[in-house]
């Protein structure tokens, strides 16, 4: 069995370690604040050459005394993409990576009084640096981007800790911990490390004298530890202090025990099959491209997990903030982290940087107990045998606790990897949904032509093959929504895929060459802001009712929204037992989720046909509209009624915030929906929704806002403390406002 655990890497230390976001010069004028976007995007049909350019950063401090005799370094988590850092007019660092730290040394350049650190950054495409030098279905949005961190440490310090748990499954656990310092310690150093639980209280204890750059730490015979689940994801903390004659160093991290195994048979999570249930996640934003913060990198985290109900994310495709997989190590949702990359495969020296960036994401990365597998492979790449070798040799080296995988769409590709991953799109090739039943996955063994079934994931389906707007008629979106539902089907009966990832969690900005012509590749089950399509309730529906009822017919209903009329067949995707049609004052009718059609789901659709009613009973083309409900019933009773209104009309605004409380200098999604009488979004309404706030903070995006298939959003972001009034304004209903506690 594989074996992980978790913690945070580059190695922080809470009294060390200050944020440095504050007071950046941007290209000579404005005073901004980090993260930040180099330039706003309009929400759809822009120019992304916009920000391929040039930017420079400043920022100006003061020499602290408290420094001398420390080391001094900047970190920044991100910047997009090729960067050079200079202190006092002199280069200390340079990063070729937008995805992963740049750590740079300032101490020696440091001067007494003021100093100035400047950021040069090239946003362009640079065909030299993964993963350009094609054309990739996504943007990079250039800028320094996520956090930035000054810290002052001794000048021995630990650098890095990996921490395994080899025997996850046993009944007394073991904890070895690699603590690799950034120079031979001083004689006399000593390190003392305790594993505590989340109360803080003491499980384990060591200290050991340091003589070399590295040291190994064994906790063994540690009884009554919990396993990491997707269930109960129990974390502990590892607390180091390294002691020298140069002063002392401390960090805490956090880690969890668990077994993760990929085989011929599925997927197993601490020795029980688990069938992956997925969707791939692009870490952008409308307005602000990457650019924003721990808030909204978690959100996306528990969307996922908790409206999405699924159990894995693919960090399509780059790595990703660790605030996102901090969260995901903390809510239980597994991740499969990869490489930057899209098809494309340069030169040698494009190679080497991606065998690099293979080094920077498993070390900054290897403590997470979320992330199951690492993608060694550019996505959709052709085969390159020394290429891929390296890469897989590479990884296994960095941590043999892991498999590796590498995602491609081409059939009978060579495995050099432990889990043959693989892009399935064969349901876009079907004619119709009656065809796409029978051929949704094809079999593994005519995928990879190799005699014996071997570990395999499918990484991505549907997408580009059925794109899918917000705003398309209702027979479309419920396509959409049955398309996936098929697939999850054959995924799930499969014994011997592992599970199935589907492309993509939410729509994101594109190249002009991809998407529907607007700069938006439509491919989510969710739009831009997160709001939902039909096809999000194939995987809501999946998740067990104890944590959250789910009951979506895919409906607007109306007489004439679709061909000939009416809203039979009605797709109702839930996790009811069985659900009751009503349509004005006639007799309910009870109808079961389709089991023949989908034997395999969890919790399989309600298909409602015309030939469940009489043809009086519904009515017919000119007759009378009438209400409708749809109640769902477990165990016999009803949990579950979503009513509607015959002739709706704009009732109410609703402005609906993530959090009423946050952090200052961080930002908050908000939801806008204009509902009818029945609270369901209005899907036709084209009409603009007015926004104003007040306070220390302020709207990322514009202030009028379009509404989208009956929906839209924002970010508020916030620049200081204090207390933030948001108020919405629409035509045709009420005026809203609601307050925002800022710490």
């Amino acid at each position: 069995m594989m074996d992980q655990m978790t913690l945070k890497t580059p190695v922080r230390s809470a009294t060390q370690e200050t944020l440095f976001n504050e007071n950046w010069i941007f290209e000579g004028g404005d005073t901004v604040r980090l993260p930040h976007n180099a330039v706003e995007t309009p929400f759809s049909y822009f120019d992304e050459g916009m920000y391929q350019r040039a930017f420079i950063y400043e920022k100006r401090f003061a020499y602290d005394a408290s420094w001398a005799d420390q080391d001094v370094f900047v970190r920044f988590d991100g910047i997009m993409a090729d960067a050079r850092i200079s202190l006092n007019g002199v280069e200390v660092a340079a990063h070729r990576d937008g995805y992963t730290p740049i750590m740079a040394r300032l101490t020696d350049h440091l001067r007494k009084g003021e100093n100035v650190l400047t950021v040069q950054i090239d946003g362009s495409e640079n065909p030299e640096i993964p993963p350009f030098g094609g054309r990739i279905d996504y943007l990079t949005y250039a800028g320094i981007y996520r956090d930035a961190w000054l810290i002052v440490r001794p000048t021995c310090a630990i650098d890095n800790v990996k921490i395994e748990t080899p025997d996850a499954l046993a009944d007394t656990k073991t904890v070895n911990a690699r603590v690799i310092l950034n120079t031979t310690a001083p004689e006399g150093a000593k390190l003392s490390a305790q594993i505590c639980d989340a109360s803080g209280a003491n499980l384990a204890q060591q200290v050991v004298v340091v003589c070399t750059p590295e040291v190994e730490l064994s906790f063994a015979d540690l009884t009554g530890l919990s396993l990491w689940d997707i269930n109960d994801p129990v974390l502990y903390t590892l607390h180091l202090a390294l002691e020298t004659s140069e002063g002392l160093h401390q960090t805490s991290q956090r880690f969890g025990i668990r077994s993760a195994e990929f085989t011929p048979e599925g997927f197993f999570l601490n020795g029980r099959a688990l069938k992956i249930r997925g969707l791939n996640r692009h870490q952008s934003f409308p307005y602000v491209g990457y650019a924003l913060g721990k808030a909204a990198q978690e959100k996306d985290a528990e969307i996922l997990k908790h409206e999405l109900r699924l159990n894995l994310v693919r960090t399509s495709h780059y790595p990703q903030s660790t605030y996102f997989l901090d969260r995901c190590d903390e809510i239980g949702l597994l991740v499969f982290e990869e490489i930057p990359g899209w098809q494309h495969i340069g030169d040698a020296d494009w190679k080497a940087e991606s065998v690099k960036n293979v080094r920077r994401m498993i070390e900054r990365d290897w403590n997470h107990p979320s992330i199951i597998i690492w993608g060694v492979r550019i996505n959709e790449s052709p085969d390159d045998h020394d290429f891929y070798t390296e890469t897989n040799a590479l990884s296994r080296e960095l941590d043999p606790t892991r498999q590796t995988g590498g995602v491609r769409y081409i059939q009978f590709s060579e495995m050099l990897e432990d889990v043959y991953t693989m892009n399935d799109f064969c349901l876009g090739e079907a004619r119709n949904v009656d065809e796409a039943k029978v051929r949704a996955l094809r079999p593994q063994t005519r995928v990879t032509g190799l005699a014996d079934r071997v570990p395999y994931l499918v990484t991505e389906y549907n997408g580009h093959m059925f794109p899918t707007k917000s705003t398309d008629n209702e027979i479309r979106l419920a396509e959409h929504a049955m398309r996936h539902l098929e697939v999850l089907n054959a995924a799930y009966g499969d014994p011997n895929i592992s599970g199935a990832i589907g492309w993509c969690a939410w729509d994101y900005n594109t190249h002009c060459d991809f998407g529907s012509g607007d700069r938006i590749c439509h491919h989510g089950v969710m739009d831009m802001f997160r709001e939902p399509k039909f096809a999000a309730y194939a995987y809501a529906s999946q998740g067990n009712p104890a944590e959250g009822v789910v009951l979506k017919p895919a409906t607007f209903w109306a007489r004439g929204e679709r061909n000939i009329g009416g809203v039979l067949p009605l797709l109702i995707m839930t996790n009811c037992d069985y659900v009751e049609l009503h349509y004005g004052d006639h007799i309910a009718k009870r109808v079961y989720p389709a089991r023949d059609r989908f034997p395999h789901l969890p919790h399989p659709p309600v298909i409602i046909e015309a030939t469940d009613f009489r043809p009086d009973e519904m009515g017919s083309w000119g007759m009378h509209w009438q209400k409708g409900a749809v109640r769902g019933f477990i165990d016999g009773e009803c949990v579950e009624t979503v009513e509607f209104h015959n002739a709706p009309v704009p009732t109410k605004l609703e402005l609906l915030p993530d959090a009423s409380n946050l952090s200052a200098h961080d930002a908050v999604r908000v939801l806008v929906r204009v509902t009818d009488q029945c609270g369901h979004k209005l899907p036709f309404l084209p009409e603009p929704v007015q926004v104003q706030v007040s306070g220390p903070a302020k709207i990322l995006g514009p202030d009028v806002i379009p509404l989208r298939g009956g929906g839209a959003g924002f970010w508020v972001q916030t620049t200081g403390p204090g207390e933030v009034s948001v108020t919405g304004s629409h035509g045709r209903c009420n005026t809203v406002s609601f307050a925002l506690n800022v710490e």
